[in-house]
């Protein structure tokens, strides 16, 4: 931007209340600063691939999905917001420097970084990333429970038909379960690989326990909360048929956010546009010509 002239001390000159944004992979210093970077990049740095590591080989692993590129997005457009309300209170805009790198690390460390909180004590501080996952084998599929609270945990041994379980001196505090995690979760692995995912449902639904059906994707469009919440929209496109979208995530009261359409083709509004800026019919066929020409000699 700033070889375009478009650098923002150069546009803070032209308004001083602007919010200038910036987004880099791992920021302006270092020693990657200058390099090359995607999303795997930034997994691999941060500990977001070694936090999926395979537990039996410790092999990282990636998400398939370019996460910190959108969780990079989501971290701008709430700094965006704190300085729009800065600006209300002082009148003056700022520039927002804001890198992928920086944004996984605050990302991660609340719950996969916390054994590095306290400063000498990282190797006898449990690594809370070394216990199984929450996705438990059914008899016919995957399911996903929570066990946090005491009611929770009761209840799920209310539901599995073993009750004892409740006063097992292992499991009977928060503070136990946390401790004796992997222990329990293998135990709930074996109790729940011996129901199907229907049944388990019902009975953890009955005793009030959070639990969910692991949907492989095919499965998500036809799920029972997805369609009721209208999430995802069938529209027309123009070049593909029908097609599928997610709606806006947020739901706005007053100015409801909906999907209007396919993204418009390279110039569909071209005339519109310039129109609002000004020009009459006969400058904008002019233009029009001229660019045809112009691709013509290309």
């Amino acid at each position: 931007m700033e070889r375009l002239g478009f650098g923002e001390p150069a546009l803070r000159e032209l308004n001083p209340r602007l919010i200038y944004v910036s987004i880099s992979g791992v920021g302006e210093s270092g020693p990657h600063a200058k390099k090359r970077v995607y999303d795997p990049i930034i997994q691999g740095l941060s500990g977001f691939a070694d936090l999926q590591a395979e537990p039996k080989t410790r092999r990282p692993q990636m998400i398939r999905t370019i996460v910190a590129d959108k969780t990079t997005a989501i971290f701008a457009a709430q700094a965006v917001t704190a300085a729009l309300f800065a600006r209300e209170r002082t009148g003056e805009g700022q520039h927002i420097r804001l890198a992928m790198l920086d944004t996984m690390i605050a990302y991660l460390w609340p719950e996969a970084m916390t054994q590095y909180t306290v400063v000498g004590r990282e190797a006898t501080t449990p690594d809370p990333t070394a216990r199984p996952d929450l996705i438990f084998e059914t008899a016919d599929g995957y399911i996903t429970v929570g066990t946090i609270s005491d009611s929770e945990w009761q209840g799920f041994c209310a539901a599995s038909g073993r009750p004892s379980l409740a006063e097992d001196p292992r499991f009977n505090t928060p503070g136990g379960r946390s401790v004796n995690a992997t222990e329990r979760i293998l135990l709930m692995a074996e109790i729940i690989k011996a129901r199907p995912t229907s049944e388990w449902l019902q009975r953890l639904d009955a005793n009030d326990v959070p639990s969910a059906p692991v949907l492989r994707r095919n499965e998500v469009i036809a799920n029972e909360q997805i369609l009721a919440r209208e999430l995802i929209v069938e529209l027309d496109h123009p070049d593909i048929g029908r097609v599928r979208q997610p709606v806006p995530a947020a739901r706005f009261d007053r100015t409801p956010a909906r999907i209007q359409g396919p993204a418009p083709r390279i110039g569909e509004h071209s005339a519109a546009i310039l129109a609002e800026l000004g020009l009459d019919a006969v400058e904008i066929e002019r233009l029009a010509s001229e660019e045809i020409v112009r691709l013509v000699k290309i």
